[in-house]
């Protein structure tokens, strides 16, 4: 409901209707001076002013489901009216004339007004009020150049037009009128339901069907008890709970039992203890008016649910996605999705590169950049078209990559062939995934909670964080720093060229064109370039000439800006500055702009810094073999039975990094509509190994932060705001379109060199830094760590702080940490092969905590796990 608050104020034009206050969700109230509106705030109400409204309901006249069904009817009733003085046809006339009859009629005998006295209160009552202007400072100077006639015309459009957008679509407007008169003995009040809402003309500054009218009229007393009892009215018909009552009531009985609902529900504040012109801010959440109905919607477990039949949760996956395949890519049609495509675009490019650096490293370049982008586009793209999450985007991830550095390993230690051995585990790693989708395996997720998913999001998150701050590091080595400059010693630092080298052969001073040494003279030498000297077969000479440009500062400011910059964008869209559409674009596009800026920045200073390397040759890195690996042939045919040992290994942490992953996606706070796939993510992802292993191309598995930052990217939140409410999530862009062009993109990129190689690297790892810290802070872990630096006064009002004792709340964040410590210690030395095992044992350590901790304690910090 919009409702208006207008009151009969004395002018020198005598008595007039003005709009003095408004509500949608929160307060608005007409300034002194009438200049301009306040700030939107939580309507504090003095206790007396409730009181009274009680009463008047109680007492006062009410006209429920009244008949005003059309504009021709209500212009019949009004035409059997005779005119009051003053009035025009329309608006809130042709509902009130029939209203006051029968309002007046209701009152009893001795509160019944003589005739001359209902032709004074339908002439009060159906006069126009004014409407308080929404101005802002570019609409006061607009006007200065407008004639009054002009002005008065754009305010009539204003009134009608500007307003409206913050009103949410289906709203409906209530009106409260609220003033005392002479001839009034006894205050006049009435409460007006319209069975339909009807259209009452410029009675409301915006043009709403309206709903619910309330009128308290009386004689001379205190203007403030009349406007208080308006406002008590007005911020009753705000509560949803009331509004539900208000619409429903069929006697007076319902709605005064609505408001002793409301009563009971009000917090009271002390004299003295609270100034009340203080105007409280609206808070940033409010609670769910489901929960105060007693309407939760628990979580809805569909998805988990074992069928007992082979496949049975594959197909019920299947089943749950098929009816939304096609608005999978018509939700898709957005200006949102293009910012996260390109967003998420170059952080797979970026973690493509960086990873296929890695590989061909600890491969012997069996493996490289090449084939990690080829197999990104194919598997993304793939995964993205069938998969039951398309919002998950495929990657290398830093233990798989530790897991094929291991098997290389082994491999080279007993001369195998390695691609051959690794063909054979991924066809064992597939033949065991469609085995955990037929006896529906991803039932085991439900024994994932809060404890097992932030040690593993915690740990990915860390691996981002410390390689965008080890490549950035390294930058030192490729361009070190000049330690030996001294500025005392500029002086002495000189580079010339040398060119006493001996001439080209078949060229001497006696030749018919002899070696021209006039024309180099040592004048001429010292305005050579490095290139030009080198190039005649010179050579350099000087205490300067080993000097390396210190692209290593302007390395890290690139990269610390572009990180800055991605935050402080981000979070432009809550600023105070600029309008709501400007604010949320940039919101929207911020990680683009962040690293367009960051571009323009290195282009504009034109230093060596280190930019982004495409291969632009579609061979494999080692040329030495094909783009088929064969099963057979380089190694004994045991191999083959012996790789599904490893292989275990390798579906384990397959299925852990899958499946964690996927439940991290298909939390309940992001609000998911069309559901979860787990048994057809991990059946998409094992059929792949297969193909990724026949052809050489890495192994791929859903990456966790990438992941995490494709669902930011795409978050809905609500356009049409009341003033003072905060943007409302609505969801997230669920649609197979923005992952499945990031992966064509990804394949392409090898013919976009070109313009790739302008991208400076440390901005990229800027983003990697953002998007690792982003996906640190989502989790309930970090907050927890910050208590275990903050004293307690100071610490946030966390639910879970209300509930479990402190020292109880910091054992279980050092039995965390201690976890992610060991998993980053196993990660990172030769035991990474226990890792996968290491995963299952956090679900064994959760279930043990039992014993540490109480049901109770387990609630608030974690979640329960199943019987």
């Amino acid at each position: 409901l919009f409702i208006q608050l207008n009151q009969l104020l004395s002018t020198p034009a005598g008595l007039e209707w003005r709009e003095t206050a408004r509500w949608i969700k929160f307060e608005e109230k007409v300034e002194d001076g009438g200049e301009r509106w306040s700030a939107p705030h939580v309507p504090a109400l003095p206790l007396h002013s409730l009181f009274q409204l009680r009463t008047c309901l109680q007492k006062g006249t009410m006209l429920l489901d009244l008949d005003a069904t059309s504009f021709k009817e209500i212009i019949g009733m009004w035409g059997m009216q005779s005119p009051p003085l003053g009035s025009e046809p329309g608006g809130l006339r042709a509902v009130l004339t029939p209203v006051l009859d029968k309002a007046l009629s209701g009152q009893p005998k001795e509160a019944e007004l003589q005739p001359e006295l209902r032709e004074s209160l339908a002439a009060l009552l159906l006069r126009q009020p004014q409407h308080q202007p929404t101005k802002s400072l570019l609409w006061l100077l607009a006007e200065l150049g407008l004639s009054p006639c002009r002005a008065a015309a754009s305010l009539s459009f204003q009134l009608r037009n500007r307003f409206k957008k913050k009103v949410p679509p289906g709203a409906e407007a209530a009106h409260v009128a609220v003033g005392e008169v002479e001839f009034l003995e006894k205050p006049f009040t009435a409460f007006i339901r319209l069975r339909q809402g009807v259209a009452l003309g410029s009675l409301a500054e915006v043009t709403l069907p309206s709903r619910f009218l309330f009128i308290m009229l009386g004689p001379r007393a205190e203007v403030k008890a009349y406007h208080e009892v308006g406002r008590a009215m007005a911020t009753l018909l705000t509560d949803e709970l009331f509004q539900r009552v208000a619409r429903q009531a069929e006697h007076r009985e319902d709605l005064i039992a609505g408001m002793e609902v409301f009563l009971d529900e009000l917090t009271v504040l002390p004299p003295r203890k609270w100034d009340p012109s203080a105007r409280i801010p609206p808070p940033r959440c409010l609670p769910s008016p489901h929960r105060r109905a007693g309407l939760g919607h628990p979580r809805s477990s569909e998805e988990l649910e074992r069928t007992g039949r082979l496949f049975g949760g594959l197909l019920q996956d299947i089943r749950r996605k098929a009816p939304w395949y096609v608005s999978d890519f018509s939700d898709a049609l957005h200006p949102q999705c293009l910012s996260a495509v390109l967003y998420i675009y170059l952080a797979t490019v970026t973690n493509t590169i960086t990873f296929g650096g890695m590989l061909g490293d600890a491969t012997a370049n069996m493996q490289g950049v090449l084939e990690s982008f080829l197999g990104t586009a194919f598997a993304g793209s793939i995964f993205c078209l069938f998969s039951g999450q398309p919002l998950t985007i495929l990657s290398s991830t830093g233990p798989v990559l530790v897991f094929e550095r291991l098997l290389f390993s082994f491999s080279q230690d007993h001369s195998l062939d390695y691609l051959e051995f690794r063909l054979w585990i991924g066809i064992w790693v597939a033949f065991f995934g469609v085995v955990l989708v037929a006896t529906e395996a991803s039932h085991l997720v439900r024994y994932f909670t809060r404890f097992t998913e932030e040690g593993f999001c915690a740990l990915i998150s860390l691996i981002f964080i410390y390689d965008s701050l080890k490549k950035m590091l390294s930058l030192a080595d490729a361009f070190p720093i000049n330690w030996q400059y001294r500025l005392d010693n500029v002086t002495s630092y000189s580079c010339i060229c040398n060119l006493s080298s001996p001439a080209p052969q078949g060229m001497t001073r006696h030749s018919p064109h002899p070696w021209p040494s006039s024309r180099y003279s040592p004048c001429s030498w010292a305005g050579l370039s490095r290139t030009q000297c080198l190039g005649r077969g010179g050579h350099l000479l000087g205490t300067s000439c080993q000097y390396v440009p210190d692209v290593t500062l302007i390395s890290f400011l690139l990269f610390g800006g572009t990180f800055l910059s991605c935050t402080v964008l981000k979070c432009f869209r809550s600023s105070r500055y600029f309008p709501a559409g400007v604010r949320k674009l940039v919101s929207d596009f911020a990680i683009i702009l962040a690293i367009l800026a960051s571009c323009a920045i290195d282009a504009a200073l034109g230093l060596e810094t280190p930019k982004l390397l495409v291969p632009s040759e579609l061979k494999p890195t080692n040329p030495a073999r094909g783009w088929i690996v064969f099963p057979f042939g380089a190694n004994p045919w045991w191999v083959c039975l012996v790789s599904a040992v490893p292989a275990v290994l390798v579906t384990i942490l397959i299925f852990m990094d899958q499946q964690i992953t996927a439940v991290i996606l298909n939390r309940r706070e992001y609000k998911l509509q069309k559901g979860a796939g787990f048994h057809l993510d991990l059946l998409c992802v094992s059929l792949l190994m297969v193909v990724t292993s026949a052809t050489g191309l890495p192994w791929y598995v859903s990456a966790t932060v990438i992941s995490l930052a494709h669902m930011e990217s795409l978050r809905k939140e609500s356009a049409t705001l009341a003033p003072g409410e905060h943007p409302e999530f609505l969801g997230i862009r669920e649609q197979r379109l923005t992952g499945l062009a990031v992966f064509v993109l990804t394949g392409v990129s090898i013919f976009m060199a070109p313009i790739l190689k302008h991208i400076p690297m440390p901005v990229l790892y800027g983003v990697f830094l953002h998007m690792g810290v982003v996906a640190l802070n989502s989790i309930q872990l970090t907050d927890r760590m910050r208590l275990l630096l903050m004293p307690a006064k100071h610490q946030p009002d966390l639910p879970y702080l209300r509930h479990v004792p402190l020292r109880r709340v910091h054992l279980f964040t050092v039995i965390q940490l201690l976890c992610l410590a060991l998993l980053w210690v196993l990660k990172s030395t030769m035991a990474a092969i226990v890792f996968p095992v290491m995963l299952l044992v956090l679900v064994g350590i959760r279930k043990g905590l039992e014993r540490v901790f109480s049901l109770h304690d387990l609630s608030w910090l974690d979640s329960l796990l199943p019987e």
